[in-house]
């Protein structure tokens, strides 16, 4: 399919703010029509999602959740387990660091579900989508300033969490999706154990 006739040129760009964590900029571009405008986006490293899968003692799935504060909506927020990539780390490794720190959890089994971008109009930010299986609970590392309570729930629960506007996270609600469809065999997953990933086979 050709796009040429949407793609936006950039001709200028302007630094607008740098921080320990986010950078913007302000883009002159040139559009389809001719015509020029400005384009303001926060570039971000890009991220990574868990959908961490439980077995409970009676042998049902359970997802593991997290409770967090989000200082910019000033609520508390019903999330998978997610974060940020560091400078030239992996994306598995990074999945793998995010669910041993925030809840406890490792892995013996791993899946790539596929990549999402949330904010595609004001941001260059990806996250990965990984699901998690056969874990075996460990120590919690939470990073300094990093409060969460991990709590479960079954896939029932969680997509009428969504339904009904408790989940709003939109990682959140497209990992619901995920689950939804690999739990009802219309999206298959091609599982690895996490040994064999090490050993790059």
């Amino acid at each position: 399919m050709d796009d040429r006739h949407l793609v936006e040129e950039k001709m200028a760009s302007m630094e607008l703010f740098k921080g320990r964590f986010l950078h913007a900029f302000r883009d002159t571009v040139h559009l389809p029509d001719g015509s020029t405008t400005s384009r303001e986006y926060v570039v971000h490293p890009g991220a990574v999602m868990i959908i961490p899968l439980l077995e409970d003692e009676t042998g049902s799935l359970r997802v593991v959740l997290e409770r967090q504060y989000r200082y910019p909506v000033q609520r508390v927020m019903i999330e998978f387990p997610a974060g940020k990539l560091d400078p030239g780390e992996d994306v598995l490794a990074c999945a793998k660091r995010e669910l041993l720190e925030e809840t406890g959890y490792s892995a013996r089994q791993w899946a790539r579900a596929g990549v999402l971008h949330p904010v595609i109009s004001y941001s260059t930010e990806f996250i990965d989508i990984w699901f998690a299986r056969d874990l075996s609970l460990g120590q919690r590392r939470l990073d300094a300033g990093e409060f969460l309570d991990v709590f479960t729930a079954t896939p029932a629960e969680l997509l009428q969490w969504c339904r009904d506007g408790s989940v709003t996270d939109a990682k959140t609600l497209t990992g619901a999706l995920w689950l939804q469809n690999v739990l009802s065999g219309v999206w298959p997953l091609h599982w690895q154990d996490a040994a064999a990933l090490r050993a790059g086979r």
